[in-house]
Parts: C-alpha cells; sequence; structure tokens
C-alpha cells in the first residue's frame, strides 16, 4: 500500500504531490487545511516511503490509475476531494474522470502540452536535475544547508528558493534520488492528459505565473481541454506554489474542496493592463 498520513477532521481531502517529490511538500499549507478538512497526504509509487514504481508489461498511466484507486479503497476513501500539483495535478485529474473524486484541484498539473517537441523542454530540466544529483552524490545533501545551494536547487520550482528551510531542502535532495529510477519510466512514457471528466465532478485548474517548469502557456491549453472548468492564475509563485504562498494555495485547495452548495462567488477579478497583453489575477 502507498505510504500515507491523515490528519483533522472534515470532508476528506487527499493531497498528491508532483513527480521526484514528497507528502512533505504539502507541510507548508498542512495545518491551515486540516483545521477545515480531513487531509491525507500520499507517496506516490517510487517516492517518498511508498513502493517502487513496478509496470510488470503495463502502461504506466494505467498503473498509476489502479494504484491510486487501491490506495483509496484500502484507505477506506469514497470519492474524497482530491487535489495535486504537477503529476500529483494530472493523477487528480484521472481520479475525477475514473468518478474517484468528490471534486478535483489541480495546480500546474502535468499533461498539456500540445507536442513532443514543447514536453521535451521539461523533460530536459529533470534530466540535467537527475545528472547533477549523480555528479555531487553525499555533497548534494551539504548543499542543501546553504542558502547559495538552495537557491541553485530550486531556482526552477519556487520564487523565493531562499525561502525554503535547510531541512526540507535536505528531505526534498533525499526524496529526489529515491525518485529517480521513477522518474525515468515516468518521462519515457508521458503524455498529454485529455480524459473526459463527468460535469457533475467540480475542477479547479490553478497554473503558477512563474512556472518555469511546466510554462504558463499551457493554462490555456487547459482552458481549451476543459471549458467548464474554474481557471485560475496564482501570482506571484513558482511551480511548487505551496511553499511561495502558503496561505493562497490554502485558499484555492479550500474553495476547490467545499461542497457546491457552499462555494461563494469569487470576488471581482482585478485585470492589470501590462504593455502587450492583459493579466488577470484572482485575488487572494
Amino acid at each position: 500500500m502507498l505510504a500515507f498520513e491523515r490528519h483533522g477532521s472534515g470532508e476528506p481531502l487527499v493531497l498528491v504531490h508532483g513527480v521526484t517529490h514528497r507528502r512533505q511538500a504539502w507541510y507548508p499549507v498542512l495545518d491551515e487545511l486540516a483545521a477545515q478538512r480531513e487531509v491525507i497526504l500520499v507517496d506516490l509509487p517510487g517516492h517518498g516511503d511508498s513502493p517502487d514504481l513496478v509496470l510488470d508489461g503495463r502502461p504506466v498511466d494505467e498503473v498509476l490509475r489502479e494504484t491510486f484507486a487501491e490506495f483509496l479503497r484500502e484507505a477506506g476513501l469514497e470519492r474524497p476531494h482530491v487535489a495535486g500539483n504537477s503529476l500529483g495535478g494530472m493523477i487528480a485529474l484521472g481520479a475525477g474522470a475514473e468518478g474517484n473524486a468528490r471534486s478535483v484541484t489541480a495546480l500546474s498539473p502535468a499533461g498539456f502540452w500540445r507536442t513532443e517537441r514543447e514536453f521535451a523542454y521539461t523533460r530536459a530540466i529533470f534530466r540535467r536535475a537527475c545528472a547533477a544529483t549523480k555528479r555531487l552524490g553525499p555533497r548534494a545533501e551539504r548543499l542543501a544547508s546553504t542558502r547559495a545551494g538552495r537557491q541553485l536547487m530550486y531556482g526552477l520550482l519556487v520564487s523565493h528558493p531562499a525561502r525554503v528551510p535547510a531541512d526540507q531542502a535536505r528531505g526534498d535532495i533525499r526524496g529526489f534520488v529515491r525518485a529517480r529510477p521513477a522518474l525515468r519510466i515516468l518521462l519515457e512514457a508521458a503524455e498529454p492528459f485529455d480524459r473526459p471528466i463527468a460535469a457533475d465532478v467540480p475542477v479547479t485548474i490553478a497554473w503558477a505565473a512563474r512556472d518555469l517548469v511546466l510554462p504558463p502557456w499551457q493554462a490555456d491549453v487547459a482552458r481549451v481541454r476543459y471549458p467548464h472548468a474554474e481557471h485560475l492564475t496564482m501570482r506571484g509563485v513558482g511551480h511548487v506554489p505551496m511553499t511561495d504562498d502558503p496561505h493562497y494555495v490554502a485558499k484555492v485547495l479550500l474553495r476547490g474542496s467545499a461542497p457546491a452548495a457552499s462555494v461563494a462567488p469569487l470576488e471581482p477579478v482585478v485585470v492589470r493592463r501590462p504593455r502587450r497583453r492583459t493579466t488577470t489575477r484572482v485575488p487572494a
């Protein structure tokens, strides 16, 4: 069974991390969420404390889909709210498509590139990170203990890398090394996500405006594929937004997982007009 932990009380909300990350990625938002939800943090196959990602000749998407559905059953979770970041966002959307999610909130989800050439950019980022951690070996954790090292490690992931605590950075390095075998499998098999999701499943797709891993133009692809979803732009945050602005991300997750009858209308949208294009910000 996948490794997981539960906190708080209320309607269940399962949080799924991104590729090479771990369930502790959600710790910055945990206290605020647990005050209103039963929060379940889970490690994906081949990540954190979960068993390895083993395909046995089956397609990757099938294994991930079945493993996640089995986890929900074994944890006694019947159609919980599901939210995720990056790969976790795609898995959350998949749970919605399978009918296994009461609602879906996806933060910069994977799967919204259009061509193999477009995804090559993201694949190259992770392959370079793999090569770097192999070269550094044990020195990577020592590097994570320094402010300059964290700037280097998190420069593509968050907007404020120096704010990442040293102990979190060291844990993330260990998590990345542990996830390298799964990463190779996932990168090789990556493909766009376009599965239909029933209209009665509320879907929120929130994209980080400073995302350097899955660039914000992919949010436009998501809007076309899922026109009935609620689409938000998260200003001032990077690909892993929980680290940059925990309060705002918690607000997005609580709203996305709220019972439909009790969701208040969004506050008026503030439109800023740069020189060449219009940028819409949903107030935090």
